[in-house]
């Protein structure tokens, strides 16, 4: 099969990211993992190397020199940050090690002890989720719940992998909470249109937060359109560096929220007999933080923005769309999620017959495909879906439809190995 996509030029991407020109098992690089950790291009290792070069120091510390351009570099890319995903000011961004950090920064905020009442939780409240979600917006919130007697619950999902909302006004009601949804669902490819959901949860006063770490790398994200109160993502999956992530959330919310970790740079005054804290987002980024990774997120988004998050976007529903028709032809394969480009980006997850996803992960590899097979931290999903795991392609901005093509021979071999 072959294709072009108008108006985006893949090649000119592709050498940006020097991991591409390299082969496995002999064969050319597929990698089609974009889902959990992307490539990094030139630019973002440029960066890395050129702030450990040039102004390594600790920031927020010193007045030296270098002390001072370490500080500068880490800010601006806080700012860089902000203005990605259209927030009012950079200090509603918070930095964190990744998005699961984020999550439960947020799900320590809330106890049966909290002053402010929008963070108060205990026997009789409600927290809302999905049978969608990356384990990470399940577990925190399990883990909250039993911390305070309050109860769990969650939106189903449809045979097309979409979200069930046919119950959504008695299963959002005014005992909820906090509603805490995936914005885009990293097994099925679902994107999740939220407007309706976080109507309905302001409407009866509760608090809403998006899993973005799917949404943030791969389509325009702003804040101020959601309607949201937080959202949280990860910079190794959007060309940045691992160890960085971030919680964005409304200003007067994170200074309501009491501090996550304790320890240097997070402190207003300490005595021997109590403590003042700083300012969000000082007061979230406890002892040294990712300095180097900040830095490399921030020239991360320098180069997305350069490429174009709309151009990013569409590439990949056009990738998704000729995909789901290539997978269409391998006979006994089966899609888990959507089937149509409507509502879905470039993450696709499947069943091969009987054959285990370990099984066809093997072959692909042998290949020089390399695709994810198991659960994807999302075992209800799965479990929905009456599949032990799936094998899941997920594409990127360097993904090319001749990618595609080679996957799919290669998933033409795993049916003949295997019978």
């Amino acid at each position: 099969m072959t294709a072009t996509l108008p108006m985006y030029d893949v090649q000119a991407v592709r050498a940006d990211f020097p991991i591409l020109a390299r082969q496995v098992n002999g064969a050319p690089l597929v990698y089609l993992d974009s889902a959990a950790t992307s490539q990094k291009p030139r630019q973002v290792l440029d960066a890395l190397r050129e702030h450990y070069e040039q102004r390594n120091a600790n920031v927020s510390r010193s007045v030296h020199a270098l002390g001072t351009e370490a500080t500068e570099a880490y800010e601006g890319a806080r700012a860089r940050v902000a203005a990605f995903i259209g927030a009012a000011t950079a200090e509603e961004v918070v930095f964190t090690k990744n998005s699961t950090e984020a999550i439960n920064l947020l799900a320590h905020a809330f106890s049966e002890r909290s002053i402010d009442p929008r963070f108060r939780l205990g026997p009789g409240d409600e927290i809302v989720i999905s049978e969608m979600e990356h384990h990470s917006n399940i577990l925190p919130w399990q883990l909250l719940c039993e911390r305070t007697g309050a109860t769990l619950r969650w939106f189903g999902l449809t045979d097309d992998g979409r979200l069930d909302e046919s119950d959504l006004d008695a299963l959002v009601n005014e005992r909820t909470k906090l509603v805490s949804l995936v914005h885009v669902s990293n097994i099925l490819g679902t994107v999740n249109e939220t407007a309706r959901i976080v109507a309905r949860a302001h409407q009866v006063g509760a608090l809403v937060m998006l899993d973005a770490s799917q949404s943030v790398p791969h389509l325009p994200v702003s804040v101020s359109e959601l309607g949201v109160d937080f959202i949280a993502f990860t910079g190794h999956k959007m060309c940045g560096p691992t160890g960085i992530g971030a919680l964005w959330g409304r200003y007067e919310l994170l200074l309501a929220m009491p501090p996550f970790l304790g320890g240097g740079s997070m402190i207003e005054t300490v005595t021997m007999q109590r403590s003042t804290y700083a300012l969000p987002p000082m007061k979230f980024e406890a002892g040294t933080p990712p300095i180097a990774e900040a830095v490399g997120l921030g020239a991360a988004v320098d180069y997305l923005s350069a490429v174009g998050m709309e151009a990013i976007h569409q590439h990949e529903v056009d990738l998704a769309g000729y995909a789901l028709g290539a997978l269409a032809t391998v006979p006994d394969l089966r899609v888990i999620g959507p089937q149509k480009t409507e509502g879905r980006g470039g993450t696709i997850s499947f069943a091969l017959g009987d054959i285990h996803p370990h099984d066809v992960g093997q072959i692909l590899d042998n290949e020089g495909v390399e695709v994810r097979a198991g659960h994807h931290c999302a075992r209800p999903v799965c479990a929905r879906y009456g599949v032990p795991a799936t094998t899941r392609a997920s594409f990127y901005l360097y993904t090319t439809t001749d990618e595609i093509d080679a996957m799919v021979r290669a998933l033409e071999k795993a049916r003949k190995v295997f019978g």
